[in-house]
């Protein structure tokens, strides 16, 4: 099926439409979070057996927290039980597991399962998969300049150091290779402030079809339209 593609080395996702797949049929929002998550764990899988060795998810951005109550309650409460199932994916499916975002702004529990979820996985080789958590772009790089500029102001680095390097290595994502691809469902087209930095080389692949629907099959699209993209070294060619 991709016989002679070029498979991407990592894949963003940004998940949307678990709401509005809900209620298009008339059920409460809450329950497309569920199979929103569900679908998670079929694309992690899908995602390997293609190829592709490190997928990253935009689960609950820092904006999140401005939905109403109630759904934002119900959010960490899948979590909490996500992080569990995930526990278990992990170490069946060899996976490393890793958190993105401001992990100071979440609860005591769910940074105390975070911390046991990554510290398990940590030497897994398989799919590395990054979910990113109470994470906004912005604030990443507010944090990573805020960083620099005490290592500054403390004698430990000049201004004339930083650099994109210095940089890169300050965010949530260091160590980790730029994404390839990136992809958003339910017909939004925008990022979201995702990856601000990070998406600077990446393509783009956006699918009316909600987070919830999104398939192995949907996922081959996405990968057989990234490779009708012209690229010449892994930048877009623009000559």
């Amino acid at each position: 099926m991709l016989e002679n593609r070029m498979i991407p080395q990592h894949v963003a996702i940004i998940l949307d439409g678990n709401g509005r797949w809900a209620k298009s049929r008339g059920l409460p929002r809450n329950y497309g979070h569920v199979q929103g998550a569900k679908a998670v764990e079929v694309i992690c899988e899908e995602a390997y057996k293609l190829g592709i060795q490190y997928l990253t998810v935009y689960a609950f951005s820092t904006e999140n927290w401005n939905r109403p109550k109630d759904e934002v309650e119900a959010l960490m409460k899948l979590l909490r039980n996500y992080l569990k199932t995930c526990l278990k994916t992990a170490s069946k499916n060899r996976m490393c597991v890793r958190i993105l975002g401001d992990k100071s702004g979440l609860a005591e529990d769910i940074r105390s399962r975070i911390q046991e979820l990554e510290e398990a996985t940590k030497e897994n080789d398989g799919l590395h998969f990054q979910i990113a958590l109470n994470y906004g772009g912005r604030d990443e790089l507010v944090r990573a300049c805020r960083q620099l500029a005490l290592e500054v102001q403390e004698g430990k680095r000049s201004v004339e150091s930083i650099t994109e390097e210095t940089i890169s290595n300050g965010l949530d994502t260091y160590g980790l290779p730029e994404p390839d691809l990136l992809i958003r469902t339910c017909n939004e087209q925008r990022i979201s402030n995702f990856l601000l930095w990070q998406l600077a080389y990446t393509e783009f692949y956006f699918t009316p079809v909600p987070w919830p629907d999104f398939t192995k099959e949907e996922l081959v699209k996405a990968i057989e339209a990234y490779n009708q993209r012209d690229r010449r070294y892994g930048l877009v060619k623009n000559d």
